[in-house]
């Protein structure tokens, strides 16, 4: 067995104590093809966690058969920075208390690191061309020096994960649908990992605008085959985020079965020998990300949902109640909230006091919203 298990400790903790990232490795050190999965970079989204402890011992059971092809890396939390962060007994992993912002943004500039490194070391072979690029990140990431704890993480994260074909991201909703975040040059070779996930929507963004952590992977090769044109560069890394549900989705039938379909979707890509079986059908086709309408509260108040995660909605249609507890006259407490546009509930809300401007619901339509133009992200 030739699984490997790496502790990275982390740059900057205050005195007295220590941080670590724990990195298990699987297959030769180098094998290709390459994938990376991490859990739970928001920290309070327990579901990854959960899922990458049932996913670890599949994969310990594969390398024990010999049946790692390729090479594996496997964090099993990808945040102790936020796993740390309770404030009156609530877990607060979303965002870095001390003021560092969403853990999920504000990555690396791969391309920006490369700078002019790559001019003239290019050639006619698109295989030739991933070897220096990969090579060219993992040099510019190792010359980084980190700034501070969450600079230290961050990079700890993306040497690990720069240099990968497949990098999965695991993370959850508030209340929500099973789904999956791709760029378009990912789509339809993706299409196979949402039928295995079983995910009920694809959201797909060139650039979603906060430098999130699949995409800075997946949008340097869509950048440097746009900035060297004579020369081939495939879209080498798919990175995609997976959305495991809601955030109360913990339960261990939930997370073997999502643990099973992320170790079929290694096999049909390579990593570990073995037949998954035939690809289930896909439950949906993929969508553009700025046709995903984020519904916001109008007004403080309770919400209180006209209708269920999954259900259709036509434009108009009445999506949530903002509800005054204590409008003098009851019959005039209540607020409707209508869907914008045509298309599936994919996500709710789970804390039912809302204040103005905070995400009800994000329903999946088929048309571009201008308001998502220019500005993609889903925040709640």
């Amino acid at each position: 067995m030739t699984r490997r298990i790496e502790r990275h400790r982390l740059h900057g903790s205050t005195p007295g104590t220590a941080r670590e990232v724990i990195a298990r490795r699987y297959g030769a050190a180098g094998a290709r093809p390459k994938a990376y999965v991490q859990a739970a970079l928001h920290a309070d989204e327990t579901p990854a966690l959960l899922t990458a402890h049932h996913l670890a011992r599949l994969l310990d059971e594969a390398e024990g058969r010999g049946e790692v092809s390729g090479e594996i890396v496997l964090v099993p939390y990808a945040n102790p920075i936020g796993l740390s962060q309770f404030v009156w007994g609530r877990h607060l992993g979303r965002d870095e208390i001390s003021g560092g912002g969403n853990f999920n943004r504000n990555w690396p500039d791969i391309p920006a690191l490369l700078g002019a490194c790559l001019d003239g070391k290019l050639s006619d072979e698109p295989e030739a061309n991933v070897s220096v690029i990969r090579a060219a990140m993992n040099a510019a990431l190792a010359a980084e020096t980190p700034r501070d704890e969450l600079h230290s993480l961050r990079l700890i994260l993306a040497r690990l994960a720069a240099d990968a074909d497949l990098v999965f991201d695991l993370h959850c909703d508030d209340e929500a649908l099973m789904h999956l975040f791709l760029i378009p040059a990912h789509w339809p070779e993706g299409q196979d990992i949402a039928a295995d996930l079983g995910c009920e929507a694809v959201l797909l963004a060139a650039d979603s605008g906060g430098a999130s952590f699949d995409e800075t992977f997946s949008t340097p090769w869509t950048y440097l085959a746009e900035k060297y044109p004579d020369h081939p560069i495939p879209a080498a890394c798919l990175a995609g985020t997976v959305e495991l549900r809601g955030q109360s989705d913990v339960e261990d039938t939930l997370a073997e079965a999502d643990a099973a379909a992320l170790f079929r979707v290694l096999q049909r890509r390579g990593m570990i020998a073995g037949d998954p079986g035939p690809a289930p059908e896909p439950r949906c086709d993929a969508t553009r990300l700025d046709a995903c309408e984020v519904l916001r509260a109008p007004a403080s108040g309770v919400a209180a949902y006209a209708v269920d995660l999954g259900a259709q909605v036509r434009e108009g249609d009445i999506v949530a109640w903002i509800v005054d507890p204590a409008a003098e006259d009851p019959a005039n407490a209540r607020l409707a909230v209508r869907a914008g546009t045509d298309g599936l509930i994919l996500s709710r809300r789970d804390r039912r006091y809302v204040l103005p401007g905070m995400t009800l619901a994000k329903i999946v339509g088929t048309q571009t919203l201008p308001e998502r133009l220019g500005g993609t992200l889903l925040e709640n």
